[in-house]
């Protein structure tokens, strides 16, 4: 190994789930020069799927949601910056500059910063007691109520919403969720899993309140008043707003790299600048399965993508192909998405989705084979993933008979 490989610097922005893995990986296939993770907040990378769900339960503490702990980084000789946070990007000096007055050059550069929450541009949204979820510091505050509160107003019914509203309820608070579409989960899946999951969530003791948005938060004595647009008033003792998040792109942007609905990035995750790779939530990249760019905001994902950027670092072309996939957990359900839904025209159900809490959706365009919802049916699940993985088909009328061996189906 050369002096020079040696003393090749590589920072990364960002203490995220790609951060960790890009770190570690990155060591596991070779390279010896110095890594840096800059951080902005006072943890090291930690699991951000508990946070709405054991974490906010009260289940699990910070140490034990850490995807690795501290000494596994040392151990790696991967240097921590936490609690700082990048400025900006000078590509022509090869440098970035953090808030704390130091300038530190890089040789590559890997942007791993993630998305922040999308405000809800209402009076009151600021108010003590309003609550986003996002990290865990929003979740301590949220905690922290919990203990002198009885009842709860969630904003927003996607996932975030839900997985809310049933830790919540898991702790005996009542809880209402507003939700500004005509259904809940309307943005991600069909109908007919809105209702089987507006059904679980009416049969735990939530309100849903649909098709309504919010117009004002107000304080009411030691409450507080949450306004809709059609007169409606709900009193809460604490409010929580999830209406989804937006990337944190505006570094890259501000280095003159090339932005859309994210950080663009190639098959090997590199921006615009072949020294500056981008990986997690924040790129918009391609993914061959589906032939189109997406914007992901799933902890496989960014795994995978760190993966790519630290093989295609230590010289190995290993373009990134994953199929997406994504999980949410509610009450005493577990739902499994594998693939993308979003342009099925049909829907085959297999299981009792009315009554039942274990069934699985497979979604088709045509005859093509798009992507499963699997709810506690971790087999209907595998069986999806691998077959999308693998670019296989299968035929709808087998998917369809209950009975059926799924392993048939394959064409």
């Amino acid at each position: 190994m050369s002096s020079e490989t040696q003393s090749e610097n590589i920072i990364i922005v960002g203490a995220s789930h790609a951060a960790s893995q890009v770190s570690i990986s990155l060591r596991q296939g070779g390279f010896v020069g110095n890594i840096t993770m800059i951080g902005d907040e006072e943890h090291v990378p930690y699991h951000h799927p508990p946070l709405s769900k054991e974490f906010l339960s009260g289940n699990k503490t910070i140490e034990d949601i850490l995807i690795r702990p501290q000494s596994v980084y040392a151990k790696a000789n991967v240097k921590l910056k936490l609690s700082t946070r990048v400025e900006a990007i000078e590509r022509a000096t090869k440098t970035v500059l953090t808030d704390n007055g130091e300038t530190l050059p890089y040789d590559k550069l890997i942007l791993t910063t993630g998305a922040r929450v999308r405000h809800l541009k209402i009076p009151g949204e600021k108010l003590e007691n309003v609550f986003y979820l996002r990290n865990s510091e929003d979740v301590l505050g949220i905690k922290a109520k919990i203990s002198d509160s009885k009842k709860a107003v969630i904003i927003g019914g996607g996932y975030i919403g839900l997985e809310t509203a049933a830790s919540l309820r898991k702790q005996g608070l009542e809880v209402i969720i507003i939700e500004a579409m005509p259904r809940i989960l309307q943005r991600v899946t069909a109908p007919e899993l809105s209702t089987f999951y507006k059904r679980i969530h009416i049969e735990e003791g939530v309100r849903i309140i649909e098709g309504v948005m919010a117009s004002a938060i107000h304080e009411d004595g030691t409450e507080l008043k949450v306004q809709t647009v059609c007169g409606q008033e709900f009193l809460a003792d604490f409010v929580v707003i999830g209406i989804g998040v937006i990337p944190n792109l505006e570094l890259a942007a501000d280095a003159g790299l090339t932005t859309s609905n994210g950080i663009e990035v190639n098959e090997f995750c590199q921006s615009s600048d072949p020294d500056i790779y981008a990986a997690g939530d924040v790129t918009w990249h391609f993914n061959p399965i589906y032939g189109s760019k997406l914007r992901l905001e799933s902890v496989p994902n960014a795994t995978e993508q760190a993966k790519t950027v630290a093989n295609h670092i230590n010289g190995v072309e290993k373009p990134y192909t994953a199929l997406p996939w994504f999980w949410s957990d509610q009450y005493d359900l577990k739902l499994q998405i594998a693939g993308l839904s979003a342009d099925y025209n049909e829907i085959i159900i297999r299981g009792d989705i009315d009554s039942g809490r274990s069934f699985s959706v497979f979604y088709f365009k045509g005859d093509t084979f798009l992507a499963v919802d699997a709810v506690n049916s971790p087999r209907d699940f595998m069986f999806g993933r691998q077959v999308l993985s693998k670019g296989l088909q299968i035929k709808k009328s087998i998917v369809a008979d209950i009975e059926a061996d799924l392993k048939s189906a394959v064409e």
